[in-house]
């Protein structure tokens, strides 16, 4: 066990602070943090064993906490899979101080904050942002969740339907089917087997099968799980957390009968109380908190918040120390099918518990080599005999206590025939290591990259940050290294031969032998029959229903895995050429940061744009180069061949690329509908050099007909692939190719794959880069004049012929006003049982800086009651978001509700418009200080300053690429939305989101799924025939047959007869059964007279328009104007601008 107060044996540095009104402990060393960090740091330690780092932050305009619970889904009762998850997702339903169900929610949305959580294996996550003069109210919401949350009762079936949701989502996902099958593919009693998100069925099972056996109560009483908490006691919710919902649908009309669960429901909640009462201890949380205000400020705050959370007395770090991996896992391969399109093999070998390694980090030294990709690398190897794509290698905390060490290869078609001898590929590299001596530059190499990106770490979003600082208090490590002994790499000692370093790694690295791993294939049924015939029986996985087949290596396949390497390919890797040298940056004090690039060069080829860091002094640069060009897009075929291009560069630089990449210098070369893009980022010192190679490898590729075949075969699978993912990424991907001027589907891009060949691939590539115009913007660590060099290198390299910057454009369709417009499609994949609605109401020219402003501002206040009704409410699925959307082009924008459901596209569509309707009475009443807590929740966010280099490079780019160059516009719509009134927000509405409105334009995408819904029957139609039973002699128990069949709302028709052929056969002896046949016929008038919400039936969507051809539709609209600067800054003389 790792303890929580004194993880690394530093008890005697803790000071008593008895000032504030709570008392606490402080640690008292200095936190070690980067040279380049402006911010303070304190860890504090209060009575209940809660630790907390504290951050003050003083240039911050966002606050953040995270507070983790050492208690994840391994944690969860044996009878009762998805328990901490469902606990995740109760717990945000009201507190004690703060009963409302939303309340953390609005708060947060009204102080341009938000909020997540996520279960893992060992931990719960919960974390926000916030304004940072809201910060103190957010904690105090915050906090309430550990202390004394209500669960409320009224919010158990929402919150069940939420969790089986999401489940459905991830059920056709290969990332969880595959996750789940490894961990169901261990140890007989491991904690590792259980089933960590859990859906409605793993919840629900105990309470029905104590119905079944009678031992629950009906009625509330002890059932409903009522017990003391810290201050209080976990009570039914109040009635005003439960307000009714403004856009009611039938279901939820009857949300008091079903909100509970019945009896079964409230065994699961119950069930949950007493986990949470048990488990959810202060010991076992850990805190950080990044703010404005001061350490002692900060320190008084949470001490007083958060000391009311129970120490329950539990071990405050629990270790599984047996790794899931036993005998019977070891020395076997498994065969796995997937959904998707694509070939791999893992190769996973088990591992201890990894951070008490935390100062040399032996197992990624490891994973240094083994996923290499320079010359002799067991990468470039495989990928030279046209076997692999890509690999990645290196170790995976698991759980606290156990972790995995992963070789992972994406093969071709090709190298699939060969996985035996990839396999072997695997264990020829870790043979050369075993037998190869390591100098200590390999360590120091390491070393002085982990402490360059430590020294020059910029900052991150705040509760990206908050999250990672409160994971990493878990590890054992002197409190004052909390922040860099995850990050640093210490040398190796070479006389010490015992705690050197190097005894370590070869430790791990002789547990990598084949008689310690687990191998598994993945790849579609159709292909294992190719290769491997038609013999191999598959079992299934429980829980998401994947095949899968386990076999033993032979004894043969393990000798041969046991040789020395004789493969001369494979060699180590030399020193690394790309660490930077020169880290000088020249920091000159400037009052506040300049907002915006400056045009500093523009020659008939290019313009450039620049600005040299003045406000995150670091020695790094981003650079990006749109080479615009009109052949890339001029066709279907042509957008493929420029893809194949920018992929056969990035393929042909790997080896000379990956050593940049190591050292902290990427870049990537790509296609999109302007032409290509170069994009750079990292340490600017060599950032010309791997410049100049990129642009070189592109103006002289030679296609290579075998490279271009793989390169054809991703692309293939890729597009493929697409069809297979989330619904709402659909509809929402073909809303945009509605509204977008040149478009092409996947089916059409797909359809030019296989013809396309190499002679066609390189004419293209000269023809492409023969006439094209450049814009470039280079923010960073680089003067003008090195700008300047950059971009003459760019010239001279391409050698191309200009066009004008204004002929590649992209522009938008614009929907006519008083439309209202439908297009259908199905769900590619037959198993996906989700549909999606993406909902689209236009609004106008986003050039307009009124329009522009105000429409965000209606976005901002739809979006939290657009999740809470939807959503939370009226559960309609796991998906739900309202925005504002840009169309292509950043012209044209309106705003979009997206709803991934297992409901119908065309009734997700009739509960969006009630949702709308209803909002125009809340925007009509919205009290005054609420709307004026919208508008400066959107002002501040707009007025964020940028955290780092990308950030601020995004803020700019935009405006270069569409050609607006509105820089100023977050500061200038800031104080626009000073003079909007709620009177603004209504007119726009009513014109433009009302679906009564006659001026109103709308388009929504309706992705339908295939998978058939079972028939259901309404409550009021099951109240009918349970009367209608009553009234023929039988003898009716109306709690029984509404806890069995209402707890959802509206019953599975066959579930239904189910119950009351077995409830009228109980009776056969006293009423005839000719009775119960005739009651039989009762039925369908029934169900017509009192339909179900969700019965099946089609749902018609009156008054829309549907299109039956893309293509003549997208004919018929009017395409938006041309992009034209908005500003006229003047920074050249003969500026074009």
């Amino acid at each position: 066990m790792v303890a929580a107060t004194d993880p690394a044996g530093d008890s005697g540095s803790w000071t008593r602070v008895s000032v504030g009104a709570t008392p606490y402990e402080v640690y008292s060393k200095p936190i070690q943090k980067s040279p380049q960090d402006d911010r303070e740091y304190r860890v504090i330690k209060l009575d209940n064993g809660l630790q907390a780092t504290l951050v003050h932050d003083a240039k911050a305009d966002k606050a953040a906490a995270s507070l983790d619970v050492a208690v994840g889904h391994l944690y969860d009762p044996d009878d009762m899979p998805g328990l901490a998850h469902f606990c995740e997702h109760l717990l945000f339903m009201g507190t004690e101080q703060y009963p409302k169900e939303n309340e953390y929610s609005e708060y947060l949305a009204k102080n341009n904050g938000s909020s997540n959580a996520y279960t893992g294996t060992s931990n719960t996550n919960y974390y926000f942002n916030v304004s940072t003069t809201a910060l103190a109210g957010a904690l105090s919401r915050f906090a309430g969740f550990f202390h004394s949350p209500l669960f409320a009762p009224s919010c158990t079936v929402r919150e069940l339907n939420a969790v089986d949701s999401e489940h459905k989502k991830n059920h056709q996902s290969d990332v969880w089917r595959i996750f789940q099958l490894n961990k169901h593919l261990s140890k007989e009693g491991h904690p590792w087997r259980k089933f960590g998100s859990g859906n409605k069925e793993s919840l629900s099972k105990v309470g029905r099968d104590l119905k079944v056996k009678g031992a629950l109560q009906n009625g509330n009483g002890n059932g409903n799980g009522v017990i003391k908490s810290a201050n209080g006691s976990l009570a039914p919710t109040p009635n005003d957390s439960r307000a009714a919902s403004p856009a009611p649908s039938v279901s939820s009309a009857n949300s008091e009968l079903e909100g509970d669960g019945g009896v079964v429901g409230r065994e699961t909640r119950r069930r949950l109380v007493e986990w949470w009462s048990r488990e959810y201890c202060a010991s076992r949380m850990r805190l950080c908190v990044v703010g404005k205000e001061s350490l002692d400020e900060l320190g008084d705050l949470v001490a007083s918040l958060f000391s009311p959370i129970p120490n329950r007395g539990r071990e405050p770090l629990h270790m599984i120390t047996e790794h899931p991996f036993g005998r019977d896992e070891m020395g076997t391969l498994v065969s796995v099918q997937t959904i998707m399109s694509f070939h791999a093999l893992e190769v996973s070998f088990p591992l201890p518990h990894l951070p008490p390694l935390w100062r040399h980090k032996p197992a990624s030294f490891l994973g240094h080599f083994l996923g290499h990709e320079g010359p002799g690398s067991l990468h470039s190897h495989l990928k030279q005999k046209g076997w692999i794509t890509g690999l990645s290698a290196g170790p995976q905390n698991l759980a606290r206590g156990f972790a995995m060490f992963k070789v992972t290869l994406y093969m071709t078609p090709q190298g699939f025939e060969q996985y035996q001898t990839l396999i072997l590929a695997v264990f020829k590299y870790i043979s050369l290591l075993r037998s190869s001596e390591f100098p200590a530059w390999y360590q120091r190499e390491r070393s002085l990259i982990s402490a360059t990106r430590f020294r020059f770490a910029e900052k991150r979003r705040p509760d990206d940050y908050a999250v990672w600082v409160a994971e990493h208090m878990a590890w054992p490590v002197p409190r004052d290294l909390i922040l860099s002994a995850p990050q640093l790499v210490q040398e190796w000692d070479e006389n010490d031969p015992v705690n050197g370093g190097e005894r370590e790694m070869r430790e791990i690295l002789d547990t990598l032998t084949v008689e310690r791993s687990r191998t598994v294939l993945m790849t579609q049924a159709d292909e294992y029959e190719r290769v491997r015939g038609k013999d191999l029986k598959w079992e299934n996985e429980p829980w998401y229903g994947t095949p899968y087949h386990v076999e033993r290596l032979s004894d043969e396949f393990m000798r041969k895995a046991n040789e020395p390497n004789d493969l001369k390919e494979l060699y180590l890797p030399g020193p690394n050429e790309f660490i930077p040298t020169n880290l000088d940056v020249e920091k000159r004090e400037v009052d506040k940061p300049v907002k915006r690039p400056t045009l500093i060069r523009e020659t008939p080829l290019s313009s450039l744009w620049h600005k040299k860091d003045d406000q995150f002094w670091v020695p790094k640069a981003q650079v990006i180069m749109d080479i615009h060009s009109p052949v890339p897009n001029s066709s279907a075929r042509a957008f493929v061949m420029t893809r194949l291009f920018a992929d056969l560069v990035t393929d042909s630089l790997t080896e000379f690329a990956y050593d940049a990449d190591l050292a902290g210098l990427s870049y990537n070369f790509g296609g999109h509908a302007l032409g290509l893009y170069v994009t750079l980022s990292g340490y600017n010192d060599k950032l010309h050099v791997l410049a100049k190679d990129v642009l070189e490898r592109a103006r002289n590729l030679k296609v290579n007909p075998e490279r271009l075949e793989v390169m054809k075969d991703q692309a293939k699978r890729e597009y493929e692939n697409f069809f297979l993912g989330q619904p709402y990424r659909l509809s929402d991907y073909y809303a945009r190719y509605l509204l977008t001027e040149r478009e092409w589907t996947m089916s059409e891009l797909l359809d030019e794959v296989p013809t396309i060949t190499p002679e066609e691939v390189q004419n293209h590539i000269a023809s492409t880069l023969s006439r094209v115009n450049i814009q470039m913007l280079v923010i960073g660590n680089m003067y003008k004049d090195e700008a300047a060099r950059l971009a003459q290198m760019t010239e001279d390299i391409l050698q191309a012929s200009p066009i004008p910057a204004t002929e590649v454009i992209e522009r938008s369709l614009v929907l006519p006003t008083g439309s209202n417009y439908i297009w259908n499609t199905p769900v590619p994949n037959k198993n996906e049982p989700n549909s999606s609605l993406t909902y689209y109401m236009h609004v106008g020219q986003s050039t307009e800086p009124r329009t522009r402003a105000t429409n965000a501002l209606l976005a901002h206040i739809l979006s939290e009651p657009a999740f809470n009704v939807l959503r939370t409410r009226e559960q309609l699925g796991y998906i739900v978001s309202a925005s504002q959307w840009n169309l292509t082009g950043g012209g044209q924008t309106g705003i979009r509700v997206v709803v991934q459901s297992e409901r119908s596209p065309a009734y997700l569509e009739q509960r969006v418009e009630a949702f709308l309707r209803e909002m125009d009475e809340k925007l009509q009443t919205v009290p005054a200080e609420e709307f004026q807590e919208h508008k400066i929740a959107l002002q501040k966010r707009w007025r964020e300053a940028p955290k780092n280099l990308a950030e601020e490079v995004n803020r700019y780019w935009g405006h270069i690429e569409h050609g607006y160059l509105d820089f100023n516009r977050r500061d200038s719509d800031a104080d626009l939305l000073e003079n909007i009134t709620k009177d603004d927000i209504l007119a726009l509405f009513r014109k433009h989101a009302d679906p009564s409105s006659s001026a109103r334009s709308k388009l929504s995408v309706h992705i339908k799924s295939q998978k058939p819904r079972p028939a259901k029957i309404s409550i009021p139609a099951m109240e009918a025939f349970a009367k209608k039973v009553a009234g023929r002699g039988y003898s009716v128990d109306e709690q029984a047959w509404k806890d069995a069949l209402t707890a959802d709302g509206d019953a599975p028709l066959d579930k239904f007869a189910d119950y009351w052929r077995d409830t009228l056969l109980a009776q056969a002896s006293t009423v005839s059964p000719q009775v119960a046949q005739e009651l039989t016929t009762e039925v369908p008038p029934l169900l017509a007279q009192y339909p179900a919400d969700d019965d099946g039936k089609e749902v018609v969507n009156e008054g829309a328009t549907i299109v039956e051809d893309a293509k003549a539709f997208r004919a018929s609209l009017e395409v938006s104007e041309r992009p034209h600067p908005l500003v006229e800054w003047g920074d050249l003389p003969t500026s074009k601008f």
